[in-house]
């Protein structure tokens, strides 16, 4: 008995070498404690393995496992992992559109009774509150919540003439950097980020990729982006492409190619969208050679709500940021959903914030002394009021194919025209009812 009981550990060993990585989790804790997982993203590492430290208990220590750079190839790694059943994926940070899947495919645990009210009451926004709901259960913990404002700088705007304490269009700004020698950075690449960038322009003409009261329905969702809204997204990318404001990178942009270009050494600099990094990002750059020169310089940098896709249609920022959720397969469930508790509350949700730039899913946590002091008032307020009205990515159990079909078909940026939301909507349809690969 006790050498079959060997082999299984040195076999199980072996597979999870095989698979992904050599793991603590082929051992227990020290000094007979529990090992607890967390697999997070690259994002504020410093200040996430204080958090696993301070979260660890008598019972169970937290180890920090670390996935690649990519949202792609998180889900990929994670997704294989929790498909095999792994008993050692206890904690995971999951970009806010792989919830569903996961939660679909029973890889979550949910979070039930006194701890769902704990991570879930009234006091996270609206926009990361429904992240994590699915099948009317709480299946993860909001961590942090990302959006994107329109950065600028308010020299440029204000020689371009554009009054930035009222909202501004796509073609204002396009047409702003163009007169003046400046550009417009985003994201366009072909990844996720671009998809962002695609459906946060549908929604801020008042539509959708799917029907939101369909998407739940998985492969039967019903496909909208053949609609106005669609071809209103087209046009600004369209704009922008052909224009002057475009940037040289631009079909190939993600979100930090274009820092360098709102402080370079000679020019009016940009306006770019970009999420709520990019403070603390220039903050730390005063008196380098890619970042302002001093404080005065750094004063110049402006920032307001994401613009406005049709003019007088309120805009709707793009939706991101962190939840935690437990695997479905822990052998510590208890300890598990009780360590998602603790680095979720506003305590570390500050530390997130001031440390490392990632803003609070909390209201509580915008209003604290130690956000005031961090950051600017009317930026703290711009960044709670585009988590709590922004748009989320459609919620579906196969977003993945759902942003691999929009991806094929509107990249690239160059070859977006009036006939795009069509060819995309026949391709999503087909590739949802598994009549087309990607």
């Amino acid at each position: 008995m006790a050498v079959r009981s060997v082999r299984r550990v040195v076999a199980g060993c072996a597979a999870a070498a095989l698979s992904m990585s050599v793991l603590a989790a082929c051992g227990g804790g020290s000094g007979g404690k529990a090992t607890l997982n967390w697999y997070i993203n690259p994002d504020g590492q410093v200040t996430l393995n204080k958090l696993a430290k301070t979260c660890s208990t008598s019972k169970y220590d937290i180890k920090i496992q670390l996935l690649p750079a990519s949202a792609t190839d998180q889900r990929t790694q994670l997704a294989r992992r929790l498909a095999a059943k792994d008993s050692s994926t206890d904690l995971m940070s999951l970009d806010p559109v792989f919830v569903p899947e996961f939660a679909n495919a029973e890889w979550l645990a949910p979070f039930e009774g006194k701890q769902a009210d704990q991570v879930l009451d009234d006091d996270v926004l609206k926009g990361a509150a429904e992240t994590v709901q699915w099948d009317d259960k709480v299946v993860a913990a909001p961590q942090w919540a990302n959006t994107q404002v329109l950065w600028y700088r308010r020299s440029l705007a204000e020689k371009a003439g554009l009054d930035m304490t009222k909202p501004v269009t796509w073609d204002q700004v396009i047409d702003a950097a163009s007169d003046n020698g400046a550009t417009v950075g985003v994201q366009a690449n072909k990844y996720e980020a671009y998809v962002v960038w695609i459906n946060a322009l549908i929604q801020g003409a008042g539509g959708n990729i799917l029907d939101p009261s369909t998407v739940e329905k998985g492969r039967d969702a019903k496909v909208t982006i053949d609609s106005e809204a669609g071809e209103d997204a087209a046009g600004v990318i369209k704009k922008l492409a052909d224009s002057k404001a475009a940037q040289p990178d631009f079909t190939t942009s993600n979100e930090g190619t274009s820092l360098g270009s709102m402080f370079p050494s000679k020019g009016p600099g940009e306006f770019m969208t970009n999420w709520t990094f990019v403070y603390k990002n220039y903050e730390g750059l005063i008196d380098k050679p890619s970042g302002p020169k001093g404080k005065t310089g750094f004063e110049d940098l402006g920032w307001a709500r994401y613009p406005e896709t049709v003019e007088g249609e309120e805009s709707k920022p793009p939706i991101g940021g962190i939840d935690i959720g437990v695997g479905a397969y822990s052998k510590h469930l208890d300890y598990a959903k009780a360590a998602a508790v603790c680095v979720t509350n506003a305590k570390a949700q500050t530390a997130l914030a001031v440390n490392e730039g990632l803003m609070p899913s909390r209201q509580s946590v915008y209003d604290s002394a130690e956000l005031k002091k961090a950051y600017p008032a009317d930026l703290l307020k711009l960044f709670s009021e585009s988590v709590d009205t922004g748009g989320p990515r459609p919620k579906s159990a196969f977003y993945s194919q759902i942003s691999s079909a929009i991806q094929s078909r509107w990249h690239s940026p160059n070859s977006v025209g009036p006939g795009t939301p069509k060819k995309s909507a026949d391709f999503l349809t087909a590739i949802l009812k598994g009549k087309a690969l990607l």
